[in-house]
């Protein structure tokens, strides 16, 4: 050990208390970026599977060009061929196949428009949470026909309820007209207006029969074991599709590119909470340069005679850096550790929102919100607290060069 360190060490515990309250204030920044990091992270997280799980799902494989235009002759033709090898994935959690149609919707006194989708009524509910959406009427059966859910807005506009019927005229895929009465059998709430208000659901069977679709869909949806894996189960299905004999070539999209407004929002959210976590490391950092400024105030005579014996005021200088950077190493070393603690705490039991719980289950949200503890939030907020508490430190110490031997001696 040099004998700065030294030096710097025994310093800062020449006045214990300012020492303690001074690393105590960045333990504490540093413990609240962690916890608050992690947080928002959690809540990210929660908030994409939610909004996943109701329609989008974490990737899609769809034809080229379908998310643009979503042409009814953009189908994938052999669905099979992909699911099939979607079951040996192992990161895969559930898949199901959709194929979709924009229709008039008429009942006896309304027509509006809407896109009507075809599901797999047993694999739809492995992958989204249109089955707990159901408030009245119940969900579909593989065995059903003739049968519908619809959305609760698009039920309103239609003045149509539980076993009333709808007439539906459309575009099948060979160009014919696709016409049929189907029958309300449960409508659904997914607390996103849009959807609810434009879409109906059929089994898949009845669709493709309907809208001439010869045993194609037009997505094949995939939820993932966690958001960690979508961008590596992307790649393999990615890699799978270039060798896939198709006349339409075929591309997967993740949720990100299916739902641009979701990370739009998320990146909005990051940047106002960026203006708060500023502010609490400006005033950590100014805390720091007001400690190395009143023990260079303090020191002022002790640094005069140090270079009237010959003490460089550079080595003095380095010293006062030393004890910055050792005040601070332990205030975020502390900060680390005590972030990850209560961090971990909330990962494994979280938070219970208990007035809301109930409200947001009836739409696939839990009521226990989870922090999430990553490297990004272990490590982004300590780290930018030591930089800038040490950049702050310089001022104070830069004052050494400033000083004269006489009047630094006779300082009082």
């Amino acid at each position: 050990m040099s004998i700065e360190i030294k030096m710097a060490w025994r310093n800062l515990w020449r006045n214990p208390r300012r020492t303690v309250l001074s690393a105590a204030a960045i333990a504490f920044a540093g413990t609240l970026l962690v916890f608050m990091l992690s947080w928002q992270f959690g809540a990210y997280e929660s908030m994409i599977n939610s909004s996943v799980k109701i329609n989008t799902g974490h990737l899609q494989i769809q034809a080229k060009g379908y998310q643009e235009n979503s042409d009814i002759r953009l189908e994938i033709p052999d669905p099979e061929s992909l699911i099939s090898f979607l079951e040996k994935l192992g990161d895969v959690e559930a898949y199901t196949s959709r194929a979709i149609a924009f229709s008039l919707a008429s009942s006896e006194d309304r027509t509006y428009g809407a896109a009507v989708v075809g599901i797999d009524p047993d694999q739809e509910v492995r992958v989204s949470t249109i089955k707990r959406m159901i408030r009245k009427g119940s969900y579909l059966s593989s065995s059903d026909t003739n049968q519908a859910l619809v959305g609760k807005l698009l039920a309103r506009n239609l003045s149509a309820g539980v076993g009333d019927e709808l007439t539906l005229l459309g575009q099948g895929l060979d160009g014919s007209i696709a016409a049929t009465v189907v029958q309300v059998k449960g409508i659904y709430s997914s607390g996103m207006d849009e959807f609810d208000r434009s879409s109906i659901q059929l089994p898949l069977n009845y669709f493709q029969t309907v809208y001439t679709m010869r045993g194609g869909v037009h997505k094949i949806v995939v939820n993932v074991k966690s958001l960690d894996c979508v961008s590596a189960v992307k790649k393999r299905i990615a890699e799978k599709l270039t060798t896939v004999d198709s006349k339409k070539p075929l591309v997967v999209l993740d949720w990100k590119e299916l739902n641009p407004g979701l990370v739009q929002s998320i990146t909005m959210d990051l940047a106002s909470g960026a203006i708060f976590y500023l502010i609490l490391i400006i005033v950590s950092g100014f805390s720091i340069m007001n400690t190395f400024l009143m023990s260079v105030f303090e020191r002022t005579k002790e640094f005069g005679v140090l270079m009237a014996i010959g003490t460089a005021p550079g080595r003095l200088i380095k010293v006062l850096l030393i004890e910055s950077t050792l005040l601070t190493l332990a205030g975020v070393v502390i900060s680390m550790v005590s972030g990850a603690a209560i961090t971990l705490y909330f990962q494994i039991h979280g938070f219970d929102f208990a007035g809301a719980s109930e409200l947001l289950n009836q739409y696939g949200v839990s009521g226990r919100m989870y922090t999430r503890l990553t490297p990004v939030s272990l490590l982004a907020g300590p780290i930018t607290v030591m930089a800038v508490t040490f950049i702050t430190a310089l001022p104070p110490a830069m004052r050494i060069r400033r000083l004269k031997i006489v009047e630094a001696i006779s300082f009082q």
